[in-house]
């Protein structure tokens, strides 16, 4: 019997609107562990036996975790409860229901605001002192396992780079890398995506179309800005990110940044009258600030999906 408006719910079609891992999909292959971009790592719901009864808990089970994930995604869906003693009967929205919400997730989640929670501290490394050449700090952020960092991504959590300087600015070179870092803003990677919140200075590349489902093994540039400055137009910030396995089974994301500073800076020094910087053609030191933007439980999840630990990785300037 086809899924018709009217008709009695047969066991074997409530079990695929439940768990079906192929298009269209069940409620627990894009809410429950899922794979690729399906999966927010909650709990999945039981299929009914082969020839079983549908009960008003069964039919209320789905939609309750409809309605969980629908106000997290903010995605609007017509579930509905039943009593015990009513007929289970076909619901006309269902499928549409299941398909709009799994297209969210896909997404990433990008309508779950209200449900995420911004700018928590994941991490801090600072240069130990100027450079004039190169400098290169990556940190790290881990995940429990690869459910969790599916699903913080899928749910619409996202890493967040905040470069910065540290110690007073006194020269040039200073007042570039100062610049830069606060063109930068904050580099925000999310499911498939990247944003810059920042503006300023010379974009010389941007991948704004990439995000953690497209990482690799290898450093993928994310962004890198170049100094509009006369004589420092070679100096800039670069900024990388990659997973320690495909998407499919990764739990360590690292970032990396890399500030260069080709240029040179022959501003006389000695006897280095007033107002003229003791060592000009020294560059501040960075810091890479990393930030963990967490979906939480305010909206439909049934706890926060967090960043399990983070780590320093390397730090060098030259």
């Amino acid at each position: 019997m086809a899924y018709t408006a009217g008709d009695t719910i047969l066991d074997d079609e409530y079990n695929t609107f439940v768990n079906s891992s192929s298009d269209p999909y069940g409620y627990n292959h894009f809410a429950g562990p899922g794979s690729g971009e399906y999966g927010l790592n909650q709990s999945t719901i039981s299929t009914v036996s082969a020839g079983g009864t549908i009960n008003a808990s069964n039919w209320n089970s789905l939609f309750t975790g409809l309605d969980n994930i629908a106000n997290h995604t903010n995605t609007s869906i017509t579930a509905s409860s039943v009593s015990a003693g009513d007929t289970i009967a076909i619901r006309a929205a269902l499928i549409s229901d299941l398909a709009n919400l799994a297209a969210a997730v896909a997404a990433g989640s990008t309508g779950a605001t209200g449900g995420i929670t911004t700018g928590v501290a994941a991490g801090t490394t600072t240069n130990s002192g100027t450079w004039n050449s190169t400098s290169t700090i990556e940190r790290s952020v881990t995940f429990a396992d690869n459910a969790t960092m599916r699903a913080f991504f899928n749910a619409g959590g996202y890493i967040g780079v905040d470069p910065a300087t540290s110690g007073s600015t006194d020269g040039d070179k200073d007042t570039v890398f100062e610049q830069l870092t606060a063109a930068v803003g904050n580099l925000d990677i999310k499911a498939h995506s990247t944003a810059r919140s920042g503006s300023g200075e010379t974009q010389t590349s941007f991948a704004s179309g990439t995000g953690f489902h497209d990482l690799g093994t290898s450093y993928t540039s994310m962004l890198k800005l170049t100094s509009d400055n006369s004589g420092y137009t070679s100096d800039y910030i670069e900024i990388f990110a990659k997973l320690d396995a495909a998407p499919a089974s990764a739990t360590v994301m690292t970032i990396k940044m890399v500030s260069s500073d080709p240029a040179g800076d022959d501003t006389y020094t000695s006897p280095n009258t007033a107002g003229v910087p003791a060592n000009p053609n020294e560059c501040p030191a960075m810091v890479l600030n990393i930030l963990e933007n967490h979906p939480n439980d305010t909206e439909g999840l049934a706890a926060a999906i967090r960043v399990d630990s983070n780590a320093p990785v390397s730090n060098s300037a030259s």
